[in-house]
Parts: structure tokens; sequence; C-alpha cells
């Protein structure tokens, strides 16, 4: 049966050349479309969209203009990104390869069929191109803190970026890309992640010149990986490891400041094509002072136990080294992260001269506060305990 259609449909093709144009660029083949074809790049300049948003009263209803592929977006950035880009009428293609369940949540943010999960494989080009196909922005989420038996650093935070560039520029429909990389990621980081991430950015702006790099912070918000991790640690033995002294700086964002950075890179005339923004908070904490605020919300006396970097990289290590030689997979590191570990040795700050928020029109929210709010879950007398700092729970309930 697929024989016979794949027959007429070529049949048609032939008697009608001047409806279908394309066909000898992109010639039919036995395994899909498309898929035999030479490899071709857009010739097309791309100058920036003008003002993508389009038409309609606003909010979810209205028709924006955008029909975005997020690649990333079933992650912790992804939702906040899905929701402010639908919330302003735009159509989200979700790419997704886990559980159909994976993307359950992003379907309520737009408008009925305004969300549109497709199944593919990041490392199957024909099911990349298939997700793209439609778009005319691309944003490239994708990012990992600690590598799997199945996906290195470099796979998924270098190589499937600089993929996805060469694609978007071969589509010639692709206005906007926008690359998310992390705050600190240089050629020389001491850190394989930063240093895989440094190399993405590189490849992208090679590949597809006006992309748009945004390099934000440490995420903070009600899904992190940073504050949760941390207090789930304290319930469970009453103390925190501090690594080193506490003392690495680092400027930590509120998620939704991140998200909204995205959503007005996209809105401007193409001012921010090509441009490297670093997203970063509005205090600079040491990781000390964040650990504080993370003990004020859930009202407990901190407790520390300072961990020299030798030995956190000491107990960090077995789990690197078994990685791939043991036949089941290994559990995923929480505080003892050896990457991280090797992160925090440096500060992570915004550089002196760089691009940030402010010069995309965002105002950071300040850390303390509604931002960290959801906190309150952690503590031991219930989420309505503690109204003053003095309610803390007493150095006798350890």
């Amino acid at each position: 049966m697929q024989a016979c259609w794949r027959r007429s449909g070529q049949r048609l093709l032939d008697r009608s050349p001047a409806l279908f144009p394309f066909k000898s660029i992109y010639p039919l083949s036995s395994d899909g479309y498309g898929i035999d074809h030479p490899r071709h790049v857009s010739t097309i300049s791309v100058k920036g969209g003008g003002h993508i948003i389009r038409k309609g009263t606003g909010g979810r209803s209205s028709v924006s203009g955008i029909v975005a592929t997020v690649f990333g977006a079933t992650g912790f950035l992804g939702r906040y990104v899905v929701q402010q880009l639908a919330k302003m009428g735009s159509q989200v293609l979700v790419p997704f390869r886990g559980s159909e369940d994976s993307h359950r949540h992003l379907k309520l943010m737009g408008d009925l069929g305004q969300i549109v999960p497709m199944k593919y494989n990041p490392r199957d080009e024909n099911s990349i191109k298939a997700v793209m196909a439609k778009a005319n922005v691309v944003l490239n989420l994708i990012g990992r803190e600690y590598e799997t038996r199945n996906y290195s650093f470099e796979e998924v935070n270098h190589a499937m970026a600089e993929q996805l560039a060469v694609i978007a520029k071969e589509h010639g429909g692709i206005m906007r890309f926008i690359q998310v990389s992390c705050l600190g990621a240089s050629p020389s980081s001491p850190s394989r992640m930063l240093r895989a991430k440094a190399a993405a950015e590189e490849a992208v702006l090679r590949e597809f010149p006006e992309a748009t790099i945004m390099k934000p912070g440490t995420l903070i918000g009600t899904e992190d990986r940073i504050l949760n991790r941390w207090a789930q640690f304290i319930k469970k033995w009453s103390f925190l490891p501090l690594i080193g002294d506490g003392s690495t700086k680092i400027q930590p964002v509120y998620v939704v400041d991140a998200a909204a950075a995205i959503i007005a890179s996209l809105k401007d005339d193409g001012s921010s094509m090509g441009k490297v923004y670093e997203l970063g908070g509005p205090d600079v904490f040491t990781v000390h002072q964040l650990a504080e605020l993370m003990y004020d919300m859930i009202r407990e006396w901190p407790r520390y136990v300072k961990v020299p970097f030798p030995v956190a990289k000491a107990l960090a290590s077995p789990r690197e080294f078994l990685l791939n030689k043991v036949p089941f997979p290994l559990p995923n590191p929480d505080i003892f992260n050896l990457d991280q570990i090797n992160a925090l040795t440096v500060d992570t700050v915004v550089s002196e001269n760089a691009l940030t928020l402010s010069d995309l029109g965002i105002v950071p929210h300040k850390l303390k506060g509604y931002p960290v709010e959801y906190l309150i879950c952690y503590r031991k007398g219930g989420p309505a305990y503690g109204a003053t700092v003095s309610e803390r729970v007493t150095r006798s309930d350890f």
C-alpha cells in the first residue's frame, strides 16, 4: 500500500511540475521526504524579523506570528519560556524524547492547539528537521549539569547545539535562533560543562551568525536545582555541606526574569541578533550567604559542615570513575557533583562590560521574598509556621 501511494505521488509530481517547484531540489525517497537530497544552506540573509509580533488584542487568543520550536521545553527554564510565548498568542512546538506525560503540564499554557508536542530523537537529524519544519523561531534550552552513560557533557551541551544551528541555517525560514548557555561559560573554565557551553556558543555563532546567546546565572525558582536540593538534604541530615569555605561568589537570577529576557529579545527589531547577554540578578551572593537566605526561609538555625575542595572532589570522584565501567546506571549526583564542585572553585558573576537584563528592558527581582517563598514547604512546623524569624525551630529540636 505504501509503495502504491509513493508511485502515485511521484506521478503527480511528474505531471504537475508547476505546482511542485521544489521537486528537483528535494526529491522523494523510499525512506521519507527529502532524506537523500544534498545539504543546502540558505543563502537568504537574515536581517531580523522586524517586529515579529503581528496582530491581536493581546493574550493567549491573539496571533503573535511566532511559531517557535523550543528544544528543552520540558525542563526547568523551558516551562517558563513556553508559558510566556503562549501567553502572547504564539504557537509552540515542543520536542520531547521521554514519556508521553513529560509535556503534559505545558498543554494548558496556550490556547487550544497552540502547544504542539512532537516526539523526536536528538540523534536523528531527520526527526530534528521535522520538528523545526514549520517554525520561524528556534530556541535551544537543552543542557545537562551531569553526565550519564548515554549522554556526555560534550554531546548534550555542544554537539546538539551545533547541529541545531546548522539545520536552522539550512531551513532558510528561521528568523531568530536563541541559544541558552551558562554564566561563566569559558574555554578556560575548570568545569567541563562550562567549557562545552563555551564551545557551543562559538559553534552556534559560526553556523548562525545572527543567533542570540543568553547566559543566565544560577536559576532560582520553584523547581530549581540548588535551594531545593539544599533544603531536602537538610531535612534528611539536619546539616548542609558547605563546599570550600562558602566564599565563592555567584549571581543567581530569578527564572521568570531569564524567561522574560528571552521573550524580550524576540520582540525587538533585531537589535539583539548576534549579541551575547549575561543574565544575572541584582545581587551578588557568596554560597554561604545564599545558604543563609535558604535557612531563613525554612525557619531553621543554620548548621554547616565545611568540606574542603580536595575532600569534596574525592567524595564525588567515584561516580565519575565508575560511570561507564558498571553495567547499570548510577544515581544522579545532587550535592556532590564533581563538575559543579570544579565550577565553584572560581567566582561566577556578570562581566563588567557585558550586555545584561537592563539592556533588554528587564528589571530583575531581588531574591528575598516571593522568588524563594516556595521554600516554606520545607518548614518543620508546616508552611504557616514562623511568622517571624524568632519562631525558627530551636537548636534543641535537632
